[in-house]
């Protein structure tokens, strides 16, 4: 199979860094023309030329501004245009003791990682419906089903946000528009392997360590190490492309047999 996005725009929010970075890299590859997320513009700037000095054939642009709000979504879809892809994401994490979490805590989860998807599906599935073909994905988190005791927040707004796929999924049926989530497994992003580290011996190298990691923290996983966020990235791609065609309403499993479950 090959993934052809040739005349296609994707944007992928919160894509300086992480799965995020790796995501517009791969559908850039695959011939998109891609727009770089972030709320700074020296940032975006720094990434979009980094990734076009590696390859110089992506078709890449810049779009700055924080999606979190009506204002800074309005500049990020003006300077990408019509948006034939739509990846959701930008995301907060952090571990909180379940009694801590605020109430302006709770309300940021979900404004970060549920309403700032919204937004931007609001703003851009009539477009797709119109044209009769368009991507929407919103990247959740093996959070959203097996709910972490230290975050329940952020599983909270992962679980909410299989809710809107699919019920965007719905109001998109028979258009030729597929809306679906991707549940991300335990992922070597930024600050991880200082993380992981903090919890395993640190004087064991990286391959061991995460293995040593995975074994006695994150013992669900059937993969037994981080995924690395290529291995997302190529799952979004196909998710993208006209192959998942009859992929619609899903949540998608990238979390390396993580979740305990025999149907998705």
């Amino acid at each position: 199979m090959r993934i052809d996005l040739t005349g296609k725009t994707a944007l992928v929010t919160g894509s300086t860094q992480g799965i995020g970075r790796a995501i517009a890299t791969t559908l850039a590859d695959a011939g998109a023309r891609v727009a770089v997320n972030g709320r700074s513009a020296e940032t975006v700037q720094r990434v979009v030329a980094e990734l076009q000095d590696e390859s110089p054939e992506r078709n890449l642009v810049a779009a700055a501004g924080d999606v979190t709000t009506p204002e800074g979504a309005d500049a990020v879809l003006a300077a990408t245009g019509d948006v034939d892809i739509l990846v959701n994401n930008l995301g907060v994490f952090g571990a909180t003791p379940a009694l801590d979490i605020s109430d302006d805590e709770w309300r940021r989860y979900f404004d970060v990682n549920v309403l700032a998807a919204v937004r931007l599906i609001r703003a851009t599935l009539p477009g797709m419906m119109a044209r009769g073909w368009g991507r929407v994905l919103d990247i959740a988190s093996d959070s959203a089903v097996v709910i972490p005791a230290e975050m329940i927040h952020y599983g909270m707004s992962k679980t909410a946000l299989l809710a809107v796929s699919r019920g965007f999924a719905k109001e998109a049926a028979g258009t030729g528009v597929t809306v679906n989530s991707v549940l991300a497994g335990p992922t070597h992003t930024g600050g991880v392997e200082d993380f992981v580290y903090s919890l395993v011996d640190p004087a064991l190298p990286w391959d061991e360590a995460q293995r040593e990691f995975m074994r006695l923290h994150r013992p669900q996983s059937l993969l037994q190490r981080l995924i690395e966020p290529e291995e997302i990235a190529n799952m979004v791609a196909y998710l993208a492309s006209p192959l998942a065609s009859a992929t619609t309403g899903a949540a998608v499993r990238v979390d390396g047999g993580y979740i305990d479950a025999i149907v998705p």
